[in-house]
């Protein structure tokens, strides 16, 4: 009898535990009053300042539940940090779809992380809109629950060769980029942009995310003659490589990504030498007079004053504002598939970042960049307007 009774107890424990675990099961991610809308992103580790995103999408989901909510439904958000670690990344998502019964993601950076993931929520038919990183394999072939807004890092780094190429007239370009999809992507953009011209890079060197001394990549690169060095890297990876670079008396002219165009925060960390750093952009500049970022910008004084405004914080509410109006459009009898069916519908719209365009058959929404470059106190000088990559494939 004490036998059976000890059992009964353990049981009842097991029933107990499990609860919690249990208490989104097979729900559609949603229910009368709320939907759930997650994002991972770096809050710790070497790519910290890009933890910024994940709360920026915050931003436009307490604007979101502010003005009444989305039909009725409030927006519950969760952030998980994962510290720019797959490993990681894939313990986050699984717990907040199978214990948080998330909805959808929004964002997400890094693309090894993203590409630890994807396949899993695809899987479990759970809607990802807008990666913060943009690799070709996210979106070719087309993947049914995901929806890139991004323009792809092989675009743009081919869109900024052409501009050192014909605009800076340089012959010697090296590359540094780090080793996974993020900085493969933009090294295979590069180099198809210099084939173009009957070109080859001077030198290309590969860093790890998370390393500290890069004395000897510099010195290769100093050493080849580059007069123009692409970076395809992390903030932090970017910092120690124009600090070690100043310490050899080694001036390029340094080209990034649209993931280092946020100047002030740039040039703080690396101490003033982001000054004539050239960038990709496809969003406004901070200080923009554009009513939809105005308001952005009032709102986060309000609810998020202890926020820096700055453009990784507000390409948070960018890569969140798509999927913000498809569950808009669709009405209150929501459904992942009804979602589906207002994401592929999405033409020619415009939040704060470039005109999306997205059908069942084409889940890239743009390939347009601008050309931006830091002046004097972090300042913002426009060089080149919206440009497409004339040599894209997949139009």
């Amino acid at each position: 009898m004490r036998q059976k009774s000890v059992l009964l107890f353990g049981l009842l424990v097991v029933c107990i535990v499990m609860i919690p675990a249990l208490s989104y099961a097979g729900r559609p991610g949603f229910d009368g009053k709320e939907i759930r809308i997650a994002q991972w992103g770096p809050q710790t580790g070497p790519a910290a300042p890009w933890g910024s995103v994940a709360r920026g999408s915050g931003l436009l989901f307490d604007i979101i539940n502010e003005e009444g909510g989305i039909h009725g439904r409030q927006i519950k958000y969760f952030i998980r940090d994962d510290q720019y670690n797959p490993a990681l990344c894939v313990s986050a998502v699984k717990e907040m779809v199978e214990r948080k019964g998330v909805f959808a993601f929004v964002g997400g950076v890094s693309s090894a992380s993203g590409m630890a993931v994807k396949d899993y929520l695809a899987k479990n038919k759970v809607i990802w809109v807008g990666p913060s990183t943009a690799v070709r394999e996210y979106v070719f072939p087309v993947q049914k629950y995901l929806f890139a807004v991004y323009p792809l890092y092989d675009d743009e780094a081919s869109i900024l060769t052409k501009y050192a190429v014909e605009k800076l007239g340089t012959k010697k370009i090296g590359f540094l980029y780090q080793n996974d999809s993020y900085g493969k992507n933009g090294l295979e953009g590069c180099k198809k942009r210099m084939d173009s011209y009957g070109m080859k890079l001077v030198e290309e060197v590969s860093v790890e995310p998370g390393e500290k001394d890069l004395a000897s990549q510099m010195l290769r690169l100093k050493n080849s003659g580059a007069d123009v060095v692409i970076m395809w890297v992390n903030p932090t990876i970017a910092v120690i490589a124009l600090k070690t670079c100043a310490s050899i008396d080694y001036k390029p002219q340094w080209i990034s990504s649209d993931t280092l165009s946020d100047y002030p925060l740039m040039f703080k960390i690396s101490g003033g030498l982001w000054e004539g750093v050239i960038t990709g952009a496809f969003t406004y500049t901070p200080d923009s007079d554009n009513p939809l970022l105005a308001k952005y910008r009032e709102a986060a004084k309000r609810l998020a004053p202890e926020e820096r405004w700055g453009v990784f914080y507000y390409a948070g509410i960018l890569f969140a504002e798509p999927l913000v109006e498809a569950l808009k459009r669709l009405g209150p009898d929501l459904s992942t598939e009804a979602c589906l069916k207002e994401l592929n519908s999405i033409k020619k719209w415009q939040g704060i970042g470039p005109e999306i365009n997205w059908s069942e058959d084409q889940h890239q929404g743009t390939d347009s960049v601008q050309i931006m470059k830091c002046g004097p106190g972090a300042t913002y000088e426009l060089l080149q307007d919206w440009q497409t990559n004339d040599l894209a494939t997949w139009k």
